[in-house]
């Protein structure tokens, strides 16, 4: 099961959601879109699966979580 974290440089809620996947112990690849070669390919693939466009945007397991907000009701509501 993948988990993926799409990120972007000096994001504040991206920190705080890899810290939080840290805590759980939850191995993740961090697509972050300033460090790659393809922006437009990545921006493509978020919106595949959502139409929100803020950073991070989180898929746990092969499912699409949404941002920091909605991971970490996802783990503590």
């Amino acid at each position: 099961m993948a988990t993926i974290i799409y990120s972007k440089d000096h994001c504040p809620y991206c920190d705080m959601a890899k810290k939080l996947l840290d805590e759980k112990g939850i191995a993740y690849e961090e697509i972050n879109i300033n460090h790659v070669d393809d922006p437009q390919a990545v921006l493509d693939a978020i919106r595949a699966i959502t139409d929100v466009k803020t950073f991070p945007q989180i898929v746990l397991n092969d499912q699409h979580i949404g941002g920091y907000t909605d991971l970490r009701d996802h783990f503590y509501s």
